[in-house]
């Protein structure tokens, strides 16, 4: 990453003062992106990991740009950090809300920091591996079993972000579908093919037979 992305990263951060215990201190919010990508192969759902400065396995995500959208970010932290140039986002799968004492960047060392992390789920539409991003520190990509996921994270936190992952695609398998533009997992309905209840209601009553002929003219439902 160029010294010019850094700056911009860097502006992302905004500071305010808070109250915690009668104390007055400074935290600044943070907010990233990132996302969980997987692929399809003859021997059933892969799901890529990388590991990252501190020796943890985990998925790609970084700050958002000035001028980015969340999902946007996601995206191009896959591209950047994991090498896979051919994604598309299939669902988001909900946040993170994360308040810690930041103890590793130089320039604000000791700064409480509230970090919100969004996660999307991708898919991978290319055969390519992967290829980590050395400059940024992270030492492999690898891909692991869907069954596998929830043991190899190394982070707990993420586990809910897993279990909708897991839901999302069993549902697939099972001839669901998801919209991708508000996450919510839907089974696919067969109106279309049968002509929808009210056809199903007609056709059931067609069958009936005719009722005999009543004077009031109320009828027979």
């Amino acid at each position: 990453m160029d010294n010019q992305r850094r700056d911009r990263k860097a502006k992302t951060g905004k500071v305010r003062q808070v109250g915690k215990q009668g104390r007055t201190g400074r935290v600044r919010i943070e907010v990233s992106a990132g996302g969980i990508v997987y692929r399809r192969t003859p021997n059933g759902v892969r799901v890529a990991f990388i590991l990252d400065p501190y020796n943890k396995w985990t998925f790609a995500k970084g700050h958002v740009e000035l001028g980015e959208s969340v999902r946007q970010t996601a995206v191009r932290e896959i591209k950047e950090e994991m090498g896979l140039k051919r994604v598309r986002v299939i669902a988001p799968l909900g946040k993170l809300d994360l308040w810690f004492c930041d103890n590793y960047r130089p320039e604000i060392r000791g700064t409480l920091i509230h970090k919100h992390v969004h996660y999307f789920l991708m898919e991978v539409l290319s055969p390519e591996m992967g290829m980590p991003q050395k400059d940024e520190k992270i030492r492999k990509v690898i891909w692991v079993d869907l069954q596998q996921v929830k043991s190899k994270s190394s982070y707990s936190d993420v586990k809910p972000m897993l279990s909708r992952m897991i839901e999302i695609l069993s549902l697939e398998s099972r001839g669901g579908s998801s919209d991708s533009r508000s996450g919510v997992t839907r089974q696919v309905s067969g109106r279309g093919q049968s002509g929808g209840r009210s056809g199903r209601r007609r056709q059931r009553r067609g069958n009936r037979p005719k009722p005999e002929s009543n004077p009031s003219g109320s009828g027979s439902a």
